[in-house]
């Protein structure tokens, strides 16, 4: 599988940069997944449900099964990247949001009002930058944070 990231401090646009990308992969007929990591204490569950009860009372992993998905629950350390993405069905492209520190080409989302430093000068695993205003000497390309369809062709052109 083909991955690629999206990397940015909060509020610089990784989420929706996201979205469009998977919107924009799979009208073009790729098969896409994504990976989030998230910083903080997350739950997919919901208090009073049978699957929440059965991590309450203990159980280390609940899978909840239905006709139209599946999620599988652990309670774990976080896993390694490369172990979460073995964990996917094999597809056409996996996008990252997150894992800035990890070695996969990546896409630099930022915002100019954030204020927050640019991560790309430091990280040459940033192919590009997605920008709401121009940036002098950035050390890779930059793309209007909204060229969805642009961001998408260098993403794949980086793939090969």
């Amino acid at each position: 599988m083909k991955v690629f990231g999206v990397v940015g401090y909060k509020n610089a646009g990784k989420t929706g940069l996201m979205e469009r990308l998977v919107t924009e992969f799979t009208a073009r007929g790729l098969t896409v997944s994504t990976l989030k990591h998230a910083h903080h204490a997350f739950d997919v569950d919901q208090p009073g449900k049978d699957s929440f009860r059965h991590r309450q009372a203990g159980a280390r992993q609940v899978l909840v099964a239905s006709g139209v998905r599946w999620a599988l629950m652990s309670e774990t350390p976080e896993p390694a990247l490369p172990d979460l993405l073995a964990k996917l069905d094999p597809v056409d492209l996996v996008l990252i949001e997150g894992w800035k520190r990890e070695g996969h080409p990546k896409i630099e989302a930022h915002r100019q009002e954030t204020g927050h430093p640019l991560i790309a000068p430091g990280d040459p695993s940033v192919k590009a930058i997605a920008a709401d205003h121009p940036i002098p000497d950035a050390p890779c390309p930059v793309l209007d944070l909204d060229d969805t369809a642009g961001i998408a062709d260098l993403i794949l052109e980086a793939l090969g």
